[in-house]
């Protein structure tokens, strides 16, 4: 069969390459690949600044945002074939920590946790892939190829479960108001969940015009494409999706009092950008304020992301995906075009 594999470290070493069927120790449920979403994480892999092979193997099969359909899989295990499925990407630590052994494997505190396509275990960027039941979540079939956007919708899913618990420290606090930065296809899932908690979302970016700004104002939310225009608003919770240092920065800053920043995206370490500590300092502690970074997800959180798309709008989901690109043609896939949101590799042509 056909995969996209990698030699983790070594950039742009990507190719197509035929591998042998995957082993039955990756799973009972056999999977035929339907499409394979591509995320920032997997450009890191391509560049050679992420990754880890399965230990024994040199090359790593790319791929962590999945979808397929059931081909194989025993009776007694609640799946049949036809199922539409999405597999999770992370694997509890063996020792395992406090958090694993409690089915909370995104919030491992040892760091021994593997995850498919990312560090020592292979991806779903395969034609057919194996997977254990208790890692592989049901998708609508009504969704058809957008239960693709199920990964990075756990991921949102996630950041806004913890904000409303951290938000219950206070019994009298009820968000009115959130702020989203950046318009990728994390923050358009971020703002998306957050219209279906009821807040009124606003959402920062710098395209002042196409298809970003249009999919926020056809969800509902307020676009701006300058900080400047959101005046002296504050807000009840802020979803950081850009990982820029300067909008980091004046996110914090727009913080309401009992507000809540939510940091979804990962900065490249090394770069020292001028920040008013102090300032930061003044608002968190005379406000009242949280700032917490949160990434991955675990079963609960890929329930709720497909029951959150479920609801949504299939048209507005669609427009999420700019680009489908063939198989045969994947390097097309990691080629960046200007109006992109989310690229998806489509395994069912050519």
């Amino acid at each position: 069969m056909r995969a996209i594999t990698i030699l983790p470290g070594v950039p742009n070493s990507a190719r197509l390459d035929e591998v042998g069927e995957p082993s039955e120790t990756d799973g009972r449920i056999l999977v035929r690949t339907r499409a394979l979403g591509i995320c920032g994480t997997d450009y890191e892999i391509l560049e050679g600044l992420y990754g880890a092979a399965p230990r024994g193997q040199e090359r790593l099969i790319l791929g962590h945002e999945s979808l397929g359909i059931v081909e194989e899989v025993p009776a007694e295990i609640g799946f049949r074939r036809g199922d539409h499925v999405v597999g999770i990407v992370r694997r509890p630590d063996p020792v395992p920590c406090p958090a694993c052994g409690s089915g909370e494997w995104d919030m491992c505190r040892n760091g021994l946790y593997t995850e498919r396509g990312i560090k020592e275990r292979h991806g779903f960027g395969a034609e057919h892939f194996r997977i254990e039941p208790e890692f592989a979540v049901k998708a609508d079939p009504a969704l058809g190829l957008l239960a693709v956007l199920i990964e990075p919708a756990s991921v949102v899913v996630k950041a806004w479960e913890h904000v409303f618990r951290i938000g219950a420290r206070s019994p009298s606090w009820a968000p009115a108001r959130a702020l989203v930065t950046g318009a990728g296809p994390i923050g358009l899932l971020a703002a998306l969940v957050g219209m279906q908690h009821g807040l009124s979302v606003h959402v920062f970016d710098r395209h002042k015009e196409g298809r970003k700004p249009k999919l926020v104002r056809d969800l509902g939310g307020s676009y701006h494409h300058s900080m400047d225009s959101l005046g002296e608003m504050k807000f009840d919770v802020v979803m950081e999706c850009t990982a820029a240092s300067p909008v980091i920065a004046d996110a914090v800053f727009r913080c309401a009092p009992s507000g809540i920043v939510c940091l979804v995206g990962v900065s490249a370490a090394g770069k020292r950008e001028q920040f008013d500590i102090g300032g930061f300092n003044r608002t968190l502690v005379l406000g009242n304020g949280v700032v917490f970074g949160t990434v991955n997800a675990n079963r609960r959180h890929y329930e709720n992301a497909a029951c959150a798309l479920a609801k949504a709008n299939n048209a507005w989901l669609g427009e999420l995906i700019s680009r489908r690109v063939p198989l045969a043609r994947w390097r097309e896939a990691f080629a960046p075009q200007p109006d992109d949101i989310k690229v998806v590799i489509d395994f069912t042509g050519g």
